[in-house]
């Protein structure tokens, strides 16, 4: 253990122990996404007490307890991962009805969003027993609130998280697809040796700005903006830039304002006789609006079956 949370176990005991930990319930505890020290007191208070601890990989879990100090021995380790988490799962409700306190971490973050965790979670419900959330880390939540990229609108307000695109090229571009006619933050993660290949599949939305955000809490964190098209450019700046776990947030559109009333009426009647792109086009030689608020907003009409004119791009 480091001699620095030797501090912040006494710490956790203080805080927490006061407090109700009832027996046969799932504790589903975040913990950290890179930095060791972003892990909170409820967390090492209830790994310490956990009867259990389910975990995706116990090597990795068991070198996490043992840098702040926490020894459990191997039979208090339980693998439940994607591979094996319906039939885990059972393991883990029955030693929930013999009454012990089980804790379940991802190999980092929070649980059940995009690590595994969330078929676990449904079975102890299921079986009518508890599960306990202790908040903390989250790559998806660090990301956001360091990008700016989440609107207030009513239209664009909030996020959707879409999580990994799929892999094969024709699909991911058809994901791609439909996720640009979305007028709202769109949460993407990838891996370092797919992180190109996203990039060239986002491209074609221009310049719809997307946040990189790779190596979160680490000691070479970098998060950055740019325009789709220049993702790929920025990505190949540089040896390190395509290294570690990503992040990616395709920012809200910048739809139009109906405040200018002049623009849209003049694309609105354009997208009736013209396909959406030469729509946009004279539509923003005409009034002088954003050529790219103008396309985003005919996008928007399009899914919602209020547009005219045909795509044929």
């Amino acid at each position: 253990m480091s001699a620095s949370f030797a501090t912040a176990l006494a710490a956790a005991r203080d805080a927490a122990a006061a407090q109700h930990y009832p027996q046969g319930a799932l504790y589903v505890v975040a913990t950290p996404i890179g930095n060791l020290a972003d892990i909170t007191l409820r967390a090492l208070h209830v790994l310490q007490l956990a009867d259990t601890v389910a975990c995706e990989d116990t090597r990795h879990t068991q070198a996490l307890l043992r840098a702040y100090g926490i020894d459990k021995s191997t039979h208090q380790l339980l693998a439940v991962h994607q591979h094996n988490e319906a039939e885990a799962a059972q393991q883990v409700v029955q030693r929930l009805q013999q009454g012990q306190r089980v804790a379940y971490v991802s190999d980092a973050g929070t649980p059940g969003v995009s690590d595994p965790g969330a078929r676990l979670a449904q079975a102890v419900r299921e079986a009518g027993l508890r599960s306990v959330p202790l908040p903390g880390a989250s790559s998806i939540t660090t990301a956001l609130s360091a990008a700016g990229a989440v609107a207030h609108s009513a239209e664009q307000g909030g996020f959707v998280f879409a999580g990994f695109l799929p892999v094969k090229q024709a699909e991911r571009a058809a994901a791609v697809q439909v996720l640009a006619g979305e007028p709202r933050c769109v949460v993407l993660l990838e891996a370092p040796h797919r992180i190109q290949e996203l990039a060239q599949a986002l491209a074609p939305l221009g310049e719809r700005p997307v946040t990189l955000a790779r190596e979160l809490t680490k000691q070479f964190e970098e998060i950055t903006t740019q325009p789709a098209h220049a993702l790929t450019a920025w990505l190949e700046g540089g040896a390190q830039r395509a290294r570690g776990e990503f992040v990616v947030l395709l920012h809200p559109m910048a739809v139009a304002s109906d405040g200018n009333g002049e623009s849209l009426r003049v694309l609105r009647l354009l997208l009736k006789e013209l396909p959406l792109k030469t729509a946009v086009r004279l539509a923003a030689e005409v009034t002088g609006a954003s050529r790219n608020a103008l396309y985003d907003t005919a996008l928007v009409w399009k899914r919602e079956g209020d547009g005219e004119g045909e795509d044929n791009a």
